[in-house]
């Protein structure tokens, strides 16, 4: 086919080609410009999220650590009664110090037939029955933890008192619990999960701010400082579980990506508000937006001069595209090549890991089952012997018929029923003879039935229960799910070997899911 450049490139074609290029361009960086803009804000907001959760996490863990410390002071008061309660808080105390941990142990007495009261903590005068100089505030709670808290002043600081009590027989009375300065709760949190561009601060049901990283927030109500209102802490209300909003922070004095998310323990009840500066975002967006413009004026700028250099060299850049084009064209196929023969190798690999995984396996459940049942063991040591005939020499392919691998499990499936007879129960359907004759990756149905048993809890009153049904398209194992509570530690090139496997022959990857009260592995049929 030959082309008639001269009429092509005139100038009047050429001015018109450029000039919609250049309209083209423009519209194209436009659009470019606003998805980027729109995908750069959607990703800081992303990040945005993330950071709220990670501080928020931070936050709750620390609460949670206080309240485990009331616990162990409990159980430690209600096991000995009077006997130790001294001993107990002074140690306690101590251990605290060590672990930089923050709640201070107390305890008050307060001795009914004599009328005297005994005490290492000056705190502890609220609960005389006489008027005293401290103001105290009642911290509600409905949590199942029953601790009562009250936020104590004292002398310009403020502090985060937990207590319970225990009646005596003799109607005396202790009470003890566990004290925080919220003066060093501030100065802890400074200390964690330090962030340039957000901040958190916990505030009370009552809107009591208990921590703040401004110490002079510290006590006061959070709607006479900020700009919340009591709509903003209707969490509940939405789908997300917190609420979010822009606002002007308090603490840096700009504009804020502010979510509220309520705090709950056992012991506390209140709301986390974590604020991210947004003029980080803002600026990140316009430094995009900067980029995309110095990008479009180098593109047009591109196109003009390459439509003036095609002008006088099109025959040799047509030339130059199409030898450039063939030699593409042989780097592809070469390319092509060279990762089939990779693949082939990474399957060569993990089917030499899955043969020896699998006589290890076997040969520490034979060891388990010759201490257990003798005759069981000889039963299982002729079944090992006769389906490792199939282990020795793997297919080629790495992919056997369906009719060989189910022959191989009913075998594999025997070996297992040596060791656990009723805590296992196995049951195999075929719906399509047709798809005996169909491929599947070899070993597939024992690595997928050896991760059930090893994830999953079996035993006589809980038996563990496993289908394999062939059907026209696949294979789908199914086991109840009955999860073990210990981590399972062991590695993964068992799967990893279904997926390459499947990935070579251009096939979808196997499908793993949890239905109801059944874990289903769906393996997909090669013809």
């Amino acid at each position: 086919m030959k082309i008639n450049f001269r009429h092509t490139l005139s100038q009047k074609y050429f001015f018109i080609a450029a000039l919609t290029a250049s309209l083209i361009a423009v519209a194209a960086f436009a659009v470019l410009s606003l998805l980027i803009t729109e995908d750069s804000r959607k990703n800081t907001d992303d990040f945005a999220k993330k950071t709220f959760f990670r501080k928020y996490e931070s936050v709750e863990h620390e609460f949670r650590n206080i309240e485990d410390y009331q616990y162990l002071l409990r159980a430690l008061i209600q096991k000995d009664g009077l006997k130790n309660y001294k001993d107990y808080s002074s140690v306690l105390n101590d251990l605290n110090k060590k672990r930089n941990l923050l709640p201070y142990s107390w305890y008050y007495y307060e001795n009914s037939t004599t009328g005297t009261s005994d005490t290492n903590n000056p705190l502890a005068e609220v609960f005389k029955n006489k008027e005293n100089g401290n103001k105290s505030i009642v911290i509600q709670n409905n949590g199942p933890g029953h601790f009562r808290d009250l936020l104590v002043t004292r002398k310009d600081s403020m502090y985060w008192v937990s207590y319970d009590s225990l009646m005596l027989k003799d109607k005396s009375r202790l009470f003890y619990g566990s004290t925080v300065s919220l003066d060093d709760l501030h100065q802890y949190f400074i200390n964690v999960d330090k962030s340039s561009n957000t901040y958190a601060y916990v505030f009370t049901r009552e809107g009591i701010c208990i921590t703040h990283p401004e110490k002079k927030y510290i006590g006061k109500s959070i709607f006479d400082f900020t700009d919340i209102k009591a709509k903003d802490t209707l969490c509940s209300t939405t789908t997300a579980g917190y609420t979010k909003g822009t606002a002007l922070s308090e603490y840096l004095g700009v504009e804020v990506t502010r979510f509220i998310k309520p705090l709950k323990t056992d012991n506390f009840e209140g709301y986390t508000v974590v604020n991210h500066v947004n003029f980080i975002i803002d600026e990140n967006i316009n430094k995009i937006k900067a980029y995309t413009v110095y990008i479009f004026l180098a593109a047009l700028f591109l196109i003009v001069t390459v439509f003036i250099l095609f002008q006088r060299s099109a025959h040799i850049a047509y030339r130059e595209k199409e030898k450039i084009q063939s030699e593409k064209n042989l780097l592809l196929v070469e390319n092509e090549k060279m990762h089939k023969a990779e693949v082939i190798n990474q399957l060569q690999q993990l089917k030499n890991n899955i043969n020896p995984h699998f006589l290890f396996n076997s040969l520490n459940s034979l060891y388990m089952l010759i201490g257990i049942n003798k005759d069981n063991a000889q039963k299982f040591t002729m079944n090992l012997s006769k389906i490792y005939r199939y282990l020795i020499v793997p297919p080629k392919e790495n992919i056997v018929s369906v009719a060989q691998e189910i022959s191989f499990i009913q075998k594999y499936m025997d070996l297992l029923k040596s060791r656990f007879d009723e805590e296992l129960r196995f049951s195999l359907v075929i719906n399509e003879e047709s798809s005996l004759e169909k491929k599947i990756p070899y070993l597939s149905l024992q690595i997928v039935t050896e991760n059930a048993i090893k994830h999953n809890i079996a035993t006589i009153d809980q038996p563990l229960e496993i289908s394999i049904m062939v059907e026209k398209d696949g294979i789908t194992v199914k086991n109840t799910w009955q999860p073990r509570t210990e981590t399972v530690q062991g590695e993964k090139f068992g799967i990893n070997y279904l997926n390459q496997v499947y990935e070579y022959f251009r096939n979808n990857s196997l499908h793993i899911s949890l239905e109801g009260e059944y874990f289903v592995c769906f393996l997909p049929l090669l013809k």
